[in-house]
């Protein structure tokens, strides 16, 4: 406890310090906005990276951020502090210098003291060249910015636990490079697409696609970069979903992960899905993330000169706290149906996962291209230009994309992260406690079904009642439907040469995926 009492608390680190953030405006930076502004109110000021995007400006684009559900507590036990501490910077982490004008790069590098480098692509598919350049080159930039930062305290670089994906088992620390970051930019800036997608698969083998390769050469940026410099952490979240409970339970903005999966379900578009069902899901609330984080970068900015020299990794894990297998997601999504259906529930939720990619393919063909078909026509009747069939195509695509993920399964190690637990001031507990163990599971994610009802779905709790009554007519329409399906089934096998008509639908099918690599 007397070492304890020398360190000072966490809003005091805090207390009068300029914060950048890049990717303030993802789904965590958001919540490290907001948590930040909320339990470290005397910090300076907080400068956020925004772009121009898809013809908003950066002022449109920052009221869009913080005029959401997650800002209102704060705004309400604080008004005008988003106006007092928040402040704009225009840039780009994929370009070159962060896109900055050369005034604000002057005000970064003598305010700033405190770096969350949060921002990052994180789409699977995306080409090489862009991959590199936003999550590797970005980096780099962000650091040679560092380099030049006077009162620069600590830099929390966030990658992600998947970045090693070679090993079955990661501990906390730097592996060996993939590649060498260095010249890995130099291919990006200077071959052109054509080379690069041929030279993609062989080049960031053994990883499974360019996210997860640009990220892990990130890490080296960061490590080589920062060595003996820079007090720097690597933090890595597997993956982040809903709120627990702060600001407000079950908020999210996307549709990514598990909680994706139980939107899937409820809306009755998800039948069939390719995965190992008994693969461990690990996850980590996003407020239980960012909480880490700040947590991290604290520890190490109060850590002695020594030892802030070497870099830390965590690993923001959950598999060893709370474990669900995929299917048990599947099937408390099902199961939550009866009590929160969703508003716009296409049919009730059902369906199965299955390990054979031929046997979901033929599942995918009966159970959800037929009855897309079905509605897309009645669709058209009606007038309405929605395309399920599209939609059911995207979902396919995903699932093949995830597949890698979601069939392989890995021990994150974790001691690090739950060692900063225990590293927390007993005056901070009750802002800054990150502990997962205690939580409910099958609550949390129930919680979690409502904020994609609310927040990804945009429906009205209000409606549940009304909701309930029109599932309970799906689910006997779901009966008379199978009743009628079997029946019809019995008459085509007697009456009618089932195999050629089988073999007749299947060259269909196969013809409409063809092209299927083209979305």
């Amino acid at each position: 406890m007397g070492v304890k009492s020398e360190i000072p608390s966490i809003p005091e680190f805090y207390r009068n310090q300029s914060i950048f953030i890049t990717g303030a405006n993802g789904f965590m930076g958001k919540v490290l906005v907001e948590k930040l502004l909320r339990s470290c109110p005397d910090l300076d000021k907080i400068y956020i990276l925004l772009r121009e995007k898809k013809g908003k400006d950066i002022q449109t684009r920052f009221n869009a951020m913080v005029n959401i559900p997650l800002f209102e507590r704060i705004k309400k036990e604080r008004p005008g502090i988003c106006e007092e501490k928040l402040v704009i910077i225009n840039g780009n982490v994929k370009e070159l210098n962060l896109g900055l004008s050369a005034e604000d790069k002057q005000l970064l590098e003598e305010k700033v003291s405190i770096i969350f480098h949060v921002a990052a692509s994180v789409r699977f598919d995306d080409p090489l060249k862009d991959a590199v350049l936003l999550n590797t080159r970005g980096t780099r930039e962000l650091m040679k910015m560092a380099l030049n930062m006077k009162k620069l305290k600590v830099l929390l670089h966030v990658s992600t636990t998947y970045c090693n994906t070679d090993k079955k088992d990661i501990q906390e620390i730097v592996y060996p490079p993939h590649a060498d970051w260095k010249k890995t930019i130099e291919i990006a800036e200077n071959y052109n697409d054509e080379v690069l997608q041929i030279l993609t698969l062989p080049y960031i083998n053994p990883l499974p696609n360019t996210y997860t390769f640009a990220k892990s050469l990130a890490e080296h940026v960061v490590t080589d970069m920062s060595k003996g410099v820079i007090p720097a952490v690597i933090f890595r979240p597997s993956i982040v979903i809903s709120t627990v409970h702060e600001p407000i339970q079950g908020w999210i903005d996307n549709f990514n992960g598990p909680v994706g999966l139980l939107a899937a379900c409820g809306i009755g578009i998800l039948r069939t899905m390719c995965s190992d069902p008994d693969i461990i899901s690990d996850f980590i609330p996003v407020d239980i993330a960012i909480k880490a984080l700040v947590v991290a970068a604290w520890k190490k900015g109060t850590e002695p000169e020594e030892k802030q020299k070497e870099i830390t990794v965590i690993n923001s894990s959950s598999s060893n706290i709370k474990s669900m297998t995929i299917n048990d997601i599947i099937e408390t999504g099902k199961g939550y149906a009866h009590e929160t259906p969703l508003n716009n529930m296409l049919w009730v939720p059902g369906g199965s996962i299955t390990k054979c990619k031929v046997w979901n393919f033929m599942r995918v063909i009966a159970m959800h291209m037929f009855p897309a078909l079905l509605i897309d026509v009645l669709l058209r009747l009606a007038g309405h230009d929605f395309s399920l069939l599209r939609l059911h195509r995207k979902i396919y695509v995903a699932n093949m994309a995830l597949y890698y993920f979601i069939s392989n399964q890995w021990q994150f190690r974790n001691d690090n992260f739950m060692e900063l637990q225990t590293k927390i001031l007993d005056c901070d507990l009750k802002d800054w406690d990150y502990d997962f163990s205690t939580e409910d599971i099958n609550k949390y994610f129930f919680n979690c079904l409502i904020g994609a009802k609310q927040y990804l779905l945009k429906e009205d709790l209000s409606t549940l009642p009304a909701a309930r009554r029109r599932f309970r007519r799906m689910l006997w329409l779901d009966r008379i439907v199978k009743v009628l399906f079997a029946g019809f089934m019995i008459y085509l096998y007697f009456y009618f040469d089932v195999s050629e008509i089988l073999m007749n639908v299947l060259r269909a099918i196969g013809n409409y995926f063809t092209n299927i690599a083209d979305i």
